[in-house]
């Protein structure tokens, strides 16, 4: 996965809490609970990050979860049309999200785990199937790898050493 470092304290960050998860360890005396949380967070233009907190009690969670979010930040490549630049299938664990590119006026046609990593990148139009594993967590981490890995057609122009009317003809 490409992470650029990206200063969280400039951006106006929203969360989104996308599962919380009691965790039970059994021990001697009992059990012992916990709770989980995925929180994705994003800026609305081009800035998303996913994050896991762990605590005995959910807003901690919550809390511990965001903080986790904003350290793991990415930059998202779309277009004139709030859309990504090009498909491309993100990978982590065995869950695969593909991301297509959508004309204007589409929408975002996606699953609840990826709507949430989508809506606060600012994308507003693009098609995305889930395929494989549909562990929320494992979901939302392949959305935000695929995302990161997206380039602009300056980036591959500039690669090939090509103008970018040559790449895009």
């Amino acid at each position: 996965m490409r992470h650029t470092i990206i200063d969280a304290s400039q951006l106006e960050l929203n969360e989104k809490v996308v599962s919380i998860k009691r965790v039970t360890k059994v021990v001697k005396g009992g059990r012992n609970f916990r709770f989980t949380a995925l929180v994705v967070v994003g800026d609305g233009n081009g800035h998303v990050g996913a994050g896991l907190g762990k605590a005995t009690e959910i807003p901690e969670a919550i809390r511990k979860g965001k903080e986790d979010a904003t350290k793991n930040l990415v930059f998202v490549a779309l277009d004139e049309n709030n859309s990504i630049t090009h498909d491309f299938l993100g990978k982590f664990g065995s869950a695969t999200v593909l991301l297509k590119k959508a004309p204007d006026g589409t929408g975002v046609i996606a699953g609840g785990p990826v709507r949430n990593v989508c809506e606060l990148a600012g994308i507003k139009n693009i098609r995305t199937k889930s395929l494989g594993s549909s562990n929320k967590q494992n979901v939302v981490h392949a959305t935000v790898a695929g995302l990161s890995q997206l380039k602009t057609p300056e980036e591959i122009a500039k690669k090939r050493g090509k103008s970018v009317e040559e790449i895009l003809a």
